[in-house]
């Protein structure tokens, strides 16, 4: 295999474990607000996802250097192509960051209402423009011969693009919903159960219509690939587990599902890295947008060295931290004594 090809795997295996690993971070981000009635049950829903939150986001900060190192001409094209969108995810991203952060600095409602809806629309919007970006790779983008991007704003909201990033956040929340009945109990898990129903039926519709609009995308056989029919399975797995007392298979199928979804984008891609809609020989390919083979080499070398390193750590760290966090008690009413049922009589005056 050469050096280019392994290269690509490694910058969508970043992709993949960006979204499995974040994936139920967004997911608990959005429904803090709807499985917590109260401020304390919302710290608890949020500090579920505490330990790994901001590790999380180094996937992608990997994937983004990866694409730069490997393959600059991509990154390039890509980059400016999707400049806007990224620098709106780049600000959903500091407003996420800051409100997990803020929120707590301050007792005063506007103050912990205004970032509670940060942390909210900020988890809602990463992987929606996310989604959206890697499914425009994949239906084509308006690109020059000179592997310049041509078109507008509007030009990247194509409707593939749109379900994509609709069909990633779909999953996102079933993840997350899986997360908080695996991480919490009591009333927080139950009220993730009852929003993991709807959530698995929509995942489901969404992953569907997905696979049938990739296969027309992609072109080649109509009968969906391994991987495409594995997402499909995996999503039903999960939203039947999610209703069940299996929590961790629920969260097992989920990741299974965003994985598979994630790298079917990019198996439907290869060999082009990005497409142009303008003219097919525009295409930008893993052949033309390659480093040189040095860089490569000695990139590869370093992956080797701590890709692993890295693995163990994020698998250390979740049996560190598996255990679940009990929500706020309710204090038990106090018992008011009653009076007695025949109560004494005065003695009469002499």
């Amino acid at each position: 295999m050469e050096l280019h090809t392994i290269w690509f795997v490694l910058v969508a295996f970043f992709w993949v474990g960006f979204f499995v690993l974040e994936g139920f971070d967004f997911g608990v981000g959005v429904l803090h607000t709807i499985v917590g009635k109260t401020d304390a049950e919302r710290e608890v829903a949020l500090s579920t996802i505490g330990p790994w939150w901001d590790g999380n986001e180094v996937w992608l900060i990997v994937a983004g250097a990866g694409t730069f190192a490997a393959f600059p001409l991509w990154y390039a094209t890509m980059f400016s192509a999707l400049y806007l969108a990224l620098l709106l995810v780049l600000f959903a991203l500091m407003a996420r960051g800051v409100s997990l952060e803020f929120k707590g600095k301050s007792e005063n409602p506007r103050w912990r209402g205004t970032w509670k809806w940060c942390t909210t629309l900020g988890s809602l919007l990463i992987p929606l423009l996310l989604g959206v970006g890697l499914g425009d790779l994949l239906v084509g983008l308006p690109i020059n011969s000179n592997h310049d991007y041509t078109g507008n704003f509007f030009d990247l909201l194509t409707p593939y693009g749109l379900w994509t990033g609709l069909t990633l956040l779909g999953l996102c929340l079933l993840h997350g919903a899986s997360f908080l009945k695996l991480r919490t109990t009591d009333a927080l898990r139950e009220r993730s159960r009852g929003v993991a129903r709807p959530l698995g039926w929509a995942a489901i519709a969404l992953v569907i219509g997905w696979v049938i609009w990739t296969r027309n995308i992609a072109g080649g056989a109509d009968v969906p690939g391994p991987v495409e029919a594995l997402a499909v399975i995996a999503v039903m797995f999960a939203a039947r587990a999610a209703v069940t007392d299996y929590d961790g298979w629920a969260f097992a199928a989920s990741a299974v599902a965003i994985a598979a979804t994630v790298g079917s984008i990019f198996i439907d891609l290869y060999p082009n890295v990005m497409v142009s809609s303008t003219n097919t020989a525009y295409n930008l390919t893993v052949n033309n947008a390659a480093s040189g083979h040095y860089a490569l080499t000695v990139m590869t070398v370093v992956a080797v060295i701590f890709v692993p390193v890295v693995l163990i750590y994020q698998g250390w760290s979740f049996h560190v931290f598996h255990g679940r966090i009990k929500g706020p008690s309710t204090p038990e009413p106090t018992a008011v004594p009653s009076p007695p049922a025949n109560p004494p009589r005065a003695a009469p005056q002499t």
